[in-house]
Formats: C-alpha cells, structure tokens, sequence
C-alpha cells in the first residue's frame, strides 16, 4: 500500500510588505519636514538614496530573490536610521542657539520623534523571527524575540479563533514601536532576546532625548 504523504501549507496569507513600503516613504516625507539646518546636503537627496533602494528591493521580493531583498532591506533601513540620528545631532547642537523658533522646534521633534517609531518598527519586522520572509515559511508564529500575546494562547482557543497560523504583521511590530516610545517599556508584548532589549533601550533613549529638548526650550520661551 503506498503511504500518502500530506503538505502541510506553511502560510495561506503571506504578510504584506506594502505597509513597511509606506513606512519607509513616510520617514522620507518626514524628512522633507526638517528645516534645512537639520538635514545633510541638497533637500532631495536623502529621499532619491531611500527611492533609488527601494526599487531593487520590490523587484527583488516580487522575482523572489529573497537575500538579494533581505540585503536591500537591511540597507535602506540602515539609511533611514542614520539620517534620523544625523538629525538629532544636528537638533542637538542648535538648540543652544535658538536658531530655530518655536513652529520650526515643534515640528523638528515631532518629525523625529515619529521618525524613532517607523524606524525602530522597521528594524523589529527585519529582525524578529529571521524576517517576513523566513515567518513566511513556516506555520504560525511558535517562537520568536518577541512574546506577542497570540504566541500564549492554548492550542485549543488558538483553534476556536482560527489563530493556528497568526504571525505577526508589520502592523504588530509598529504597535510595539509606538507604545516603546510613549511609554518607554513594552506593554503587552513581553521581549526576550537580547538585542530587542538593546534596540528598544536605544528607541526609547532617543524618544526621551526628543522630548526632554522639546521641554527644554519650551520652558526657555516661557
């Protein structure tokens, strides 16, 4: 009798990557908000370097050169964070000499500030889990750096609310970015492995250093 053999089908709804792609041409926005003194070089360039990567890596993901994509992805990330960073440099240094006022300071920190979501957001969805790619792969969500609350229900309640394959979306990973930034700490989402401990320190150091220099000259207007 030949034995029948059953393929389990890893994931009947692959994640989306058109939210992280909006993600992404949103810090580019974001960027274009910033007074000249907070941006390097002519006003155009960073989002042509963000739109220039962008491109291979759609092409990439959509003819399924997976660590051609993983490569470009990491990289335009990689770009958006240090320009974010520069910017905040450059906050830093001229708010001593009031050279911005107080329309241009608000909308310099709120800009960064979500700016330090989308980012960090980005380097959780890379990073959790192997990537989109690799939770695309397999069944459901068993393990991971984070402990979302879906990953502790029971096998039967799992089943009863047709969560047997839930992965986390980039939805989720901007979920956890933003709570990190307003209330500096993980809400319902419990981290586990060490360098989400280390990104989540840096993400809500950033988000406290925003605010402080917000205050900071709020006060000296007053």
């Amino acid at each position: 009798m030949r034995e029948q053999v059953v393929h389990v089908q890893d994931r009947w709804d692959p994640e989306p990557r058109w939210p992280a792609l909006i993600a992404i041409l949103a810090v580019g926005g974001l960027y274009l908000a910033l007074p000249a003194t907070l941006t390097i070089g002519p006003r155009w360039l960073f989002p042509g370097i963000v739109i220039a990567l962008l491109i291979p890596t759609v092409i990439s993901h959509r003819t399924g050169k997976h660590n051609l994509n993983k490569l470009f992805g990491f990289t335009v990330t990689a770009v958006v964070t240090a320009a974010m960073i520069a910017s905040l440099v450059l906050l830093i240094k001229a708010l001593p000499s009031h050279k911005e006022s107080p329309t241009e300071l608000l909308v310099s920190a709120g800009a960064l500030w979500f700016t330090n979501v989308l980012v960090f957001a980005l380097w959780y969805w890379r990073l959790d889990a192997g990537g989109p790619h690799h939770r695309d792969s397999r069944a459901g969500h068993p393990d991971g750096a984070f402990l979302f609350p879906q990953m502790t229900m029971p096998p039967a309640t799992k089943a009863e609310t047709g969560q047997e394959l839930w992965t986390p979306n980039f939805v989720d990973y901007l979920f956890l970015a933003f709570n990190t930034s307003t209330a500096f700490s993980p809400t319902d989402v419990p981290v586990l492995a060490r360098w989400a401990k280390v990104l989540m320190t840096l993400q809500a150091l950033i988000s406290l250093t925003v605010l402080v220099l917000l205050a900071a000259r709020a006060v000296n207007i007053l």
